[in-house]
Formats: C-alpha cells, structure tokens, sequence
C-alpha cells in the first residue's frame, strides 16, 4: 500500500509539475495561445481509452451536420449511391459509418472501398466487419472503379481500402492496375490512395507509389504512447512513419496522414506527433474528433473544443505541413480538404512547368 501510494504522489508530483514546464517548441510563434497543461485527473485516469469506460455526458452543439439528400429527384447524393450499387462498389463512407456522408455524396464525391468490406485486422476504433480469410479481390473492380468515376466528372478522388493481411502483397497490385486503368480514361484526374501499412513491406509500398497516383496516403491515426490500445498489434508508429517516408523518397509524391483526437492524448503527445510526421516529409495532415461507432469499440475520452483543433492547425502550418485540415467532424478523406489539395497540387505542378520554360 505505501509502494502504491508513493506512486500516486510522485504522478501528482509530476502531473503539477508540467503546469509551470508545459510550453510550445520554442520554433513556434508565441502569438498562438498556450495549450492548457493536462490535470492529475487526466493523468491518473484518463491516460488511455478503454472499451465499456464512461463517455462524456453529453455530445457538444458544435457536432451537426446536414442530412444527406435523400429520395429528392436528381440529387448527387442519390446518384451517387445507384451508381455504387449497381457497380457493386463499396465504400468507407458507408462502412465507416462517416458523418460526413451526406455533405461529399451531396457534393458529388465519395471514397471509394477497393479490396472488398472485410478487413484481416480488429483496430479497436473500427466498425468494418473482419475476418482473417475474406473473400478473393474481384479482378473487375479496377475497371468498374474508373467507369464510376469518370462518369461523376470530379478531378480528384481518393481511393482506400481494408487492410488485406492474407494478400502476398497487401493489395498494392490491385491498387496499382486500378490507378492506371483510371489514369488511362481520365490522364488529369488526381488519385488519392489512402492505403495501409503493407505489413512494412516496402516493395509493396514502392509498387503502389510509382503506380502514377498523386497522393499517397496512410493514417497514423493516434499518438505513439496510444497505439497499442488502438490499433491491431500488426500495425504500428514506426512502420507507419516508414512507409510514408519511403513512398516519399522513391517517387517524390505528395504524403498525407490523419490523426484522431479525444482517445487520451495529451498536447504534447500531439505536437511530438506532428514533429515525427514533419521529420519524414509528410506534406499533408487531417485531425479529427474520435466518435465511437458502436459500445463495442472504444469509449470517447474527451471531446475537443474545436479552439484546440485549431490550435494544432496554425502549429502544424508553422511546422511546414503544405496543408493542414483540422477539426471536431474533419476525417482523413473529407470534401473540403479534397478541393484544397487539389489546387495546390495543380498550382504547384503549374509553377514547375513555368520554372522548366524559364530555364529552357
């Protein structure tokens, strides 16, 4: 009993302590306003997410967003899902149980779901259905992706799939012929893959980011210290950060990634994070509130003002992030970040091709 309480005064001790140490790097502006240390309370009880633990009261007013348009003759939202169905296309909007659904259908695009809906992996934040022998990937999806697609008339999608554990190389080839039949058919249309970590197979990642897509994709999704409490045991902080950089280093695309908030992080967690992220050339990152899809997964910690949310994005910006996404409804695909990538991808393309004239 002493040895315990010991160790509930030396993390009181501690916890107070970063009341009067807790500060922003030093690199940083001192115009953006300090984060509020974490409390003893925080600490001591909400270090990590558990499932079945207590949620917050009550779901903030800041979380609303309109209704998808459904049933109302020629609405995008509508269409959008006929032409899913009927092409036998999945995607995480759906199985992901997305918020945001209405506003990217409505707005004429979606995320499409290659590989099939069964992922061989159980992160604890997830609602896809797994299996560890799902079914073989239909050889045709590549073909019906480009046809649904092109016949939306957007300029940037972002394709994303389940985790494919039982495929000798994850699904990169799949990934890779689906993004060069739909390059085929539409020359300037911008891809996004938003993929997993291929077991750290980096051939698997070299395959699919020389494949002509635009923006490699994959999410860290929590801090380092929480990654076990979230995430399968097959994924991990390292492996992620290396699949990024490599993408990055072998075919010099543009790199996104996304983290949850609310899952017990503390601010330093995510600044160390957005650091890390920064080191290996990340160009692009999405924050976004944790919302828990069923009593099954993990329970919500805390809910984050969406003042924080901003808070991280002006310091990600400082850090050198090309583009920074970040608030309570923000998700890793989402139609707003989307637009944004894309023109600054196609300004920057354009300053390249005036710098090569200049120089001829």
């Amino acid at each position: 009993m002493r040895a315990c309480s010991s160790l509930l005064v030396l993390l009181l001790s501690h916890t107070l302590n970063l009341s009067t140490t807790f500060t922003l790097a030093p690199t940083l502006s001192t115009n953006i306003p300090p984060f509020r240390p974490p409390t003893a309370l925080n600490v001591l009880e909400h270090s990590r997410p558990k499932v079945g633990a207590p949620m917050p009261e009550t779901r903030p007013k800041w979380f609303k967003v309109p209704a998808p348009q459904r049933n109302v003759k020629g609405s995008k939202f509508d269409e959008i899902s006929d032409n899913l169905k009927n092409l036998t296309l999945a995607t995480v909007c759906e199985e992901a149980q997305c918020p945001n659904v209405g506003e990217c259908w409505s707005g004429g695009t979606a995320t499409i779901m290659l590989l099939g809906d069964t992922c061989t992996r159980g992160c604890m934040f997830c609602s896809v259905k797994t299996s560890q022998a799902p079914p073989p990937p239909d050889a045709f999806e590549p073909f019906k992706t480009a046809e649904a697609v092109t016949s939306w008339g957007v300029d940037y999608i972002v394709m994303t799939s389940v985790d494919r554990d039982d495929l000798e190389d994850g699904g990169a080839g799949h990934f890779a012929t689906t993004v060069k039949v739909m390059k085929e058919k539409k020359p300037d249309l911008l891809i996004e893959c938003l993929v997993s970590d291929f077991r750290g197979d980096l051939k698997s990642v070299e395959k699919l980011a020389k494949s002509g897509l635009d923006v490699y994709a994959h999410n860290v999704e929590t801090v380092e210290r929480l990654q076990n409490f979230v995430r399968d045991p097959r994924a991990g902080y390292r492996q992620s950060l290396d699949t990024l950089e490599h993408a990055k280093n072998v075919a010099g695309v543009y790199t996104k990634t996304s983290i949850m908030l609310g899952l017990g992080e503390t601010d330093e967690e995510v600044l160390q994070c957005m650091k890390d992220l920064r080191a290996v050339d990340v160009d692009v990152l999405t924050l976004g509130q944790y919302l828990r899809p069923t009593e099954r997964h993990l329970s919500v910690v805390e809910y984050v003002h969406p003042d924080k949310f901003e808070r991280f994005r002006a310091i990600g910006e400082e850090l050198g992030f090309k583009y920074v996404a970040s608030g309570p409804m923000v998700r890793s695909s989402y139609k707003a970040g989307e637009y944004f990538i894309e023109n600054m991808i196609k300004k920057e393309r354009r300053a390249g091709e005036e710098r090569v004239i200049i120089t001829q």
